[in-house]
């Protein structure tokens, strides 16, 4: 359990520093939402809206991947959008 997130949870990830963009934060989805929390600031930003049926999430470098059941989202850290 990290800062309140269990990291063995297949909607929560953490951003490694060092591996592109969110180094340190814990990527995560609630109610529909890709949020980002801040261990630092202790502060969450929502970076996208409207997820239905999240199964797992993962990051790669600036690239976090959303598996849903019906769909894969691709969000880009770098632009804060959807790619």
């Amino acid at each position: 359990m990290t800062h309140g997130f269990d990291l063995q949870d297949d909607l929560v990830c953490e951003g490694i520093i060092g591996d592109g963009c969110g180094g340190g934060r814990i990527f995560t989805i609630k109610e529909e939402t890709l949020v980002a929390y801040d261990p630092q600031t202790q502060s969450t930003i929502e970076l996208l809206k409207g997820i239905v049926d999240a199964v797992k999430i993962s990051k790669k470098a600036c690239l976090i991947t959303i598996e849903c059941k019906n769909e894969i989202i691709s969000f880009d850290l770098s632009l804060l959008s959807k790619v």
